[in-house]
This record gives structure tokens, C-alpha cells and sequence, in this order.
């Protein structure tokens, strides 16, 4: 939703790399409200595998196919929404370096791949508050990763900063307000509600690959 509304007002070539300062701010500060319930062992277990993503994505930064990596990234969250459980191997200690390299990848090229670490996380966590402290963590680094990336690939940045500077203000206004909602929700609606959001979020990303393939 965010990049939509991006879209409106910012050049296209500037949305993805724009996207990942202001989800930085974001995600920063949901992480600080919650430092206490962050799981380190799997933050840094990720914290390579977003390096080599990040590596690998900086030499093939160019233009790939929206609509299949859309479909390619919709599919994957409605198997781990709706899915098996992953096998023991993929949630353990590689798993999150896999998830790095994976995600960090892509979001150079679609910008929001939130909706694909949940999913990943969900498979993990059945404590909303380590849920969603771990996944403000893990995609603050998945963004820095991503900022010195088109950084360094000449993208200009800085001059966006007031607009940014607000944006991420908002940002911030919306994590304590949603902060306080998470704790009056019971653990067990908690998992439910967020499947359902992830189910729907992937469900508009499969919109969007049809969009951009012309089938609607």
C-alpha cells in the first residue's frame, strides 16, 4: 500500500529505493519499542544471508519482470499461511541465512518483501510481541542493506529527506498506536489475524502480476 501511495508523488526509478528509508525508520523504531522481546540468535543467523543478497543484487540491478516475481513471492506466503509446516531443516539455524539471501534479493527489484518474512517468521513464532519485535529487526537490516546498495549505484537520496523525515514521523505516530492494539489482542486471534492479512496482502500481489500482464 505504501509503494501505491509512493507512486502518486515520486519518480518510478526513486519509489523502491525511497521505500527502504522510510520502512527503515519504521521498522527501527517498532524494533526499539520492543527491544526486549527481539530473538538475536535468528537476527543474526539472517544478518549474512542479507549481506550475500545484497551483494549478489547489486551487480544484477536492473529492470526483471514484475508480475512473475509478484506471483513468484504471492504463491510462496499463501504456502506458508495455508501450507505444511516447513521442513525442521529450513527453520533452523540456516533457515533465516536462506530467508536473507532470499528476501534481501528481491527487495532491490519489488521493494516490499515484509509480507514474505512474516510468513517466514509466522512458521517460527507463536509469541506476537517476539513476532513482531524479530520482524521489525530483521527487515531494518534488510533495508540498510538495501540503502547502501542503490546508494552506491548513484541513486540520490538525501534531497528527499523532509518528505522522508514526515513520512517516517507518521510511521512512528502508527507503531505506538499499534503497539497498544497488539496488547489488548489475545495470542490466539493474534495468529489468525495475522494470517488473514498476509493472505490478503498476497492475494493483492497476484492482482498486481495479473495488472501487469494484462489479464484484468
Amino acid at each position: 500500500m505504501l509503494l501505491g501511495v509512493m507512486a502518486q508523488v515520486i519518480p518510478p526509478q526513486m519509489i523502491i529505493p525511497l521505500h527502504g528509508l522510510v520502512q527503515l525508520g519504521s521498522n527501527a523504531g517498532r524494533a526499539a519499542m520492543l527491544f526486549r522481546h527481539i530473538d538475536w540468535k535468528l537476527l543474526l543467523s539472517f544478518l549474512p544471508g542479507a549481506l550475500v543478497g545484497a551483494l549478489v543484487g547489486s551487480f544484477v540491478l536492473i529492470s526483471l519482470s514484475p508480475a512473475m516475481m509478484y506471483l513468484s513471492i504471492a504463491g510462496f506466503i499463501l504456502y506458508l499461511c495455508w501450507g505444511p509446516s516447513l521442513p525442521k531443516f529450513v527453520l533452523g539455524y540456516w533457515g533465516p541465512a536462506v530467508a536473507g539471501v532470499v528476501t534481501t534479493f528481491l527487495t532491490l527489484f519489488v521493494g516490499a518483501t515484509g509480507p514474505l518474512v512474516g510468513a517466514f517468521l509466522k512458521q517460527i513464532f507463536d509469541d506476537r510481541f517476539r513476532t513482531i519485535a524479530t520482524f521489525a529487526s530483521v527487515m531494518s537490516l534488510q533495508h540498510i542493506c538495501k540503502i547502501v546498495v542503490f546508494q552506491q549505484a548513484g541513486f540520490n537520496l538525501w534531497k528527499w529527506i523532509p518528505l522522508i523525515s514526515l513520512m517516517i514521523l507518521g510511521g512512528a505516530i502508527g507503531t505506538w498506536v499499534g503497539l497498544r492494539v497488539l496488547k489488548r489482542i489475545p495470542e490466539k486471534h493474534f495468529g489468525r489475524i495475522f494470517t488473514w492479512i498476509l493472505t490478503l496482502l498476497a492475494l493483492r500481489l497476484s492482482w498486481q502480476a495479473f495488472v501487469e500482464l494484462g489479464v484484468v
